[in-house]
């Protein structure tokens, strides 16, 4: 089912492996989920953010973990400390401009490919063309082809973790989310519906695990690349609604285009 110039290609030149070869260190970690949390304005610039423990919980990591990672992250300008009875750890308020300056094309663009084809899996399965089991089937994907590692690789289990069943609930979810983003006029809460979708649409298609690690590739995105204008967000959100009347339908192929139109939307 997959291959090189199959109906998820092709990726010539696309480092597919580089996310899926390791999970995420705790500060790797820290760090995506602040960012995640900065675009889906749970917390803004000049925020104070949860102390160490709080957010060790949250992530499963050691609070000496997170207690560095805050650090690093305060060196590199992403955040600040304060003493004080009202001290703490806060969202730099120059957070957009030290971002700016992480940029890195190619790995975001690696991670954007990775993503791509983590959906595009999820979107094989939800339709039944992807096993839930261990063997690549009849569909001539090798097992240590770039979907298998993509779903395979996930921090809380196997493919055969991922759920089976009805999609109509998860999809009227997802159906509200583009109309929100069709009324939209905020670029800031465009992007947050934007980044919304992606996690709901991980968790419809592949269950909390699969939205987990869909919230790191989406942070470090954040962080690693510039944030899509309204006009491409509106642009993308046409694709949204194909994908869902698509996967209503459990059609296939023309899911899997509107996953990959997505990725190369341009603004009208």
């Amino acid at each position: 089912m997959v291959n090189a110039a199959g109906k998820f290609g092709p990726y010539t030149g696309w480092d597919t492996r580089a996310p899926a070869g390791r999970g995420p260190t705790g500060a790797e970690l820290l760090r995506s989920r602040i960012a995640l949390r900065v675009r889906l304005r749970s917390v803004s610039p000049g925020d104070r953010l949860p102390d160490a423990g709080v957010l060790a919980e949250e992530l499963g990591i050691s609070e000496i973990t997170v207690r560095r990672a805050l650090e690093a992250m305060c060196q590199d300008g992403l955040l600040d400390r304060r003493r004080g009875r009202a001290g703490g750890t806060f969202v730099a308020t120059g957070w957009d401009a030290v971002v700016a300056v992480m940029h890195d094309a190619d790995e975001a663009a690696a991670l954007d490919a990775f993503h791509l084809l983590l959906e595009c899996g999820l979107v094989a399965h939800a339709v039944g063309e992807l096993p839930g089991g261990s063997s690549g089937g009849s569909s001539g994907e090798p097992e240590d082809g770039p979907l298998h590692g993509a779903l395979h690789g996930l921090r809380d289990g196997p493919l055969d973790g991922l759920p089976d069943g009805p999609l109509d609930g998860p999809l009227d979810g997802l159906r509200a989310l583009v109309e929100e983003m069709d009324l939209a006029d905020d670029p800031a809460q465009l992007l947050e519906l934007e980044t919304r979708f992606h996690l709901d649409l991980a968790e419809a298609l592949g269950g909390a695990g699969i939205r987990e690690y869909a919230a790191d590739l989406l942070g470090r995105q954040c962080l690693l690349g510039p944030a899509p204008g309204p006009a491409l967000v509106r642009a993308r959100n046409r694709c949204h609604a194909e994908l869902l009347d698509e996967l209503a339908r459990g059609a296939m192929d023309p899911a899997v285009r509107a996953v990959k139109a997505h990725r190369h939307a341009e603004p009208r």
